[in-house]
């Protein structure tokens, strides 16, 4: 009877999950953002605000576990970033990590979550390479990323009856220039044309001369496959030469937030094209959120603000499924369940892509705002299956 009880109770412990535990008493998820930087307002302390405010609305634990936020400043440098992700991993019990503004930030810290098996949300760095070259099982991929700001953009565009001949102005650097060529390769798919380009250092001040050459170009639309002050430098001065309201050339901007627009202010952002995933504006389960936001920042939700929130409240419930904090437990499970996006329920693919829908706005005109950061009039739909390259075959993590 004794040996039957001993062998009842081995059956029990071998049919137990193998990821049945936690790494800690606390499951504790880092956000990794720019605190001080360009990216601060986009990012930085509203990063982290929409961190805690998930945590809240899950109710501060998950199975009995209680779940904190820390933060950490990037610098917007990868070996900073890799550091605090590394202290995080090894010593400080850091179960996630969210954010990572800066592409090569963002690629830093993903090599070291696949080294040491945690989990990574990227939320604010947008290249295909996190689930294309990158694919991996502790990853998910949350940003609208270039393939979508780009050629969804481009796409929408043309499909609105606009965007037949194109001039770009790109910063000069990889993102840059994968910027252009996904908007180049359907423009010209559809039948456009690409009239000309120029290119830019990161940090530029001066974009008369560039702004001129795309003036003088007689395209119908200008590109800016520009990012953070540099766009907005560039903003600021097409609306000197007139560019971006009728009869001139229509403005793109490809990676842009609602912060941006705020700083530049109607006066000078109306009339320019954005795609965005999220808008605060958009229905009332972004409205709700946004106002909750908003009460604590003094700002509506930047997209990556906004999918920050979307992305723990996600995590927290593949925890809660899979019984455990291991990152390739929970990342299975983060595929295997759907993910709710402010009113909507979007799938994970498996290479962990996270397939939103996006829209292309324009930005109204001050005339046309009705309340305070009122800046997005819907154009068109950007679908999921349009806006993000299809899965890899080989993805199968």
């Amino acid at each position: 009877m004794r040996r039957l009880s001993v062998l009842v109770a081995l059956g029990l412990v071998l049919s137990t999950p193998a990821f049945a535990q936690f790494a800690n008493d606390t499951v504790k998820i880092g956000v990794l953002t720019d605190e001080a930087g360009p990216y601060a307002d986009s990012a930085g302390p509203g990063s982290i605000v929409a961190a805690e405010m998930a945590v809240a609305d899950f109710g501060g634990t998950v199975k009995g576990h209680k779940v904190e936020i820390v933060h950490g400043d990037t610098a917007n440098k990868p070996d900073v970033a890799a550091s605090v992700a590394r202290r995080w991993f090894d010593t400080e019990g850091v179960s996630a990590v969210v954010d990572l503004p800066v592409t090569p930030v963002a690629f830093a810290v993903q090599d070291i979550a696949i080294q040491k098996k945690k989990t990574v949300m990227i939320t604010a760095a947008a290249t295909t390479d996190f689930t294309t070259k990158r694919c991996n099982v502790v990853s998910t991929h949350w940003a609208d990323d270039n393939h979508a700001l780009a050629g969804g953009t481009a796409k929408a565009i043309l499909a609105n009856g606009g965007g037949k001949d194109w001039y770009f102005i790109a910063v000069d650097i990889a993102f840059g220039a994968a910027l252009q060529k996904d908007a180049t390769d359907v423009i010209e798919a559809a039948g456009g044309k690409v009239v000309g380009s120029a290119k830019h250092p990161v940090g530029n001040n001066d974009f008369a001369s560039l702004l001129l050459q795309a003036q003088s170009s007689k395209a119908s639309t200008i590109g800016l496959a520009s990012v953070g002050g540099d766009l907005v430098n560039e903003i600021k001065q097409a609306h000197e030469f007139g560019l971006g309201k009728p009869p001139g050339p229509a403005l793109v901007g490809f990676l842009i937030y609602i912060n941006d627009i705020h700083a530049l202010g109607l006066d000078i952002a109306q009339g320019l094209n954005v795609a965005s995933s999220f808008y605060w504006d958009s229905n009332d389960a972004s409205r709700k959120f946004a106002q909750r936001f908003f009460e604590k920042r003094k700002a509506m939700p930047s997209r990556n603000q906004a999918q920050i929130y979307a992305a723990v409240t996600h995590y927290l419930k593949a925890i809660d499924a899979a019984g455990t904090d291991d990152a390739t437990a929970v990342g299975k499970k983060m595929r295997e369940l759907p993910a709710e996006y402010f009113g909507k329920t979007v799938a994970v693919r498996a290479d962990g892509r996270v397939m939103t829908d996006l829209t292309l706005f324009q930005v109204k005109a001050l005339a046309d705002s009705k309340k305070p950061w009122d800046y997005y009039a819907p154009l068109r739909p950007i679908p999921s299956a349009e806006a993000y390259l299809p899965a890899s075959p080989t993805c199968t993590p």
